[in-house]
């Protein structure tokens, strides 16, 4: 469905993408974190078309620099930050729904479930409205479209508590036809949703790690991590989970629950600029460490 090869991006000679190799299939729902400066919107970018790259991206068989209209079409997408439009909101929701040949009214009833009317700021230019309209209405344009790709850079951002909860709620009833690439600094609050965490690293894939649906509840993993350096933060985190220090407060090695996989990595990435290494190995229920 979605394909990066050999995909490598630069800014004025900083490389921010280097060597990407991905395939993400259909039903696929991936987790995509990692620090500030690592890649990640330069990554989403690439895919929907706005930069030039070396290697090539498609999209269900389409490249989105040459064939960008026909791959957005497939595509919802929720940017990181909305974009200066001052466009009425009624004109806006009516252009996005005639460009992807999708009912409003779904972005309509997206919108009201996420708490926003759109018919008492219809007139409103887009521009005006608060972050957090800004936001609800973006998630609604994008969820209210007739894709099975969905496309989220940072989504939650700006969402107050129960807009949260109801927004978790929409893309949980999409689990089972829609490709997900979720961008967030937060995995604990996307791990029930995901089955494939994506993370980047100074523009390179340093964890790409698959949690099947049906994933056995007594399975373990075997984990080893090393770090740049000793950190009494992270060393606290890590023995809060049992983890053991095999030397020098650098090398860590512990044993993590099958279903706990994705909130322990949760709990790393906050500390991603730390690792140099990390990796998980299945083992059998009750073997130990």
């Amino acid at each position: 469905m979605i394909h990066f090869n050999h995909v490598s991006k630069t800014f004025k000679r900083n490389r921010v993408l280097d060597d990407i190799e991905l395939n993400i299939g259909l039903g696929e729902r991936i987790a995509l974190v990692g620090s500030n400066g690592a890649g990640k919107t330069t990554l989403i970018r690439c895919l929907l078309g706005e930069y030039t790259y070396d290697g090539a991206v498609t999209v269900n068989g389409l490249a989105p620099r040459r064939e960008r209209t026909k791959v957005l079409q497939k595509i919802g997408f929720v940017p990181q930050l909305p974009p200066p439009l001052k466009m009425p909101v009624g004109q806006l929701v009516g252009f996005s729904a005639s460009l992807c040949n999708s009912e409003r009214k779904r972005m309509e009833d997206v919108a009201l479930r996420l708490g926003l009317d759109l018919s008492k700021i219809a007139r409103l230019p887009f521009v005006k409205l608060s972050g957090g309209m800004k936001q609800k209405l973006l998630i609604s344009i994008a969820m209210g479209r007739d894709t099975n790709i969905l496309v989220m850079d940072e989504p939650a951002a700006n969402l107050d508590p129960d807009a949260r909860h109801i927004f978790f709620e929409l893309l949980a009833e999409r689990l089972q036809n829609t490709t997900m690439l979720i961008s967030s600094h937060r995995l604990d609050e996307v791990a029930p949703l995901v089955n494939r965490v994506l993370e980047l690293d100074r523009g390179k894939v340093v964890l790409d790690d698959r949690v099947a649906d049906d994933a056995s509840l007594s399975g373990k993993l075997v984990c080893r991590l090393t770090l740049r350096r000793p950190e009494e933060a992270i060393a606290k985190a890590l023995s809060g989970w049992g983890f053991r220090d095999a030397g020098n407060g650098i090398e860590w090695e512990g044993l993590i629950a099958g279903p706990d996989r994705l909130r322990f990595l949760g709990m790393l990435s906050r500390y991603v600029g730390l690792l140099t290494r990390i990796s998980m190995d299945e083992t059998g229920p009750g073997r130990e460490h």
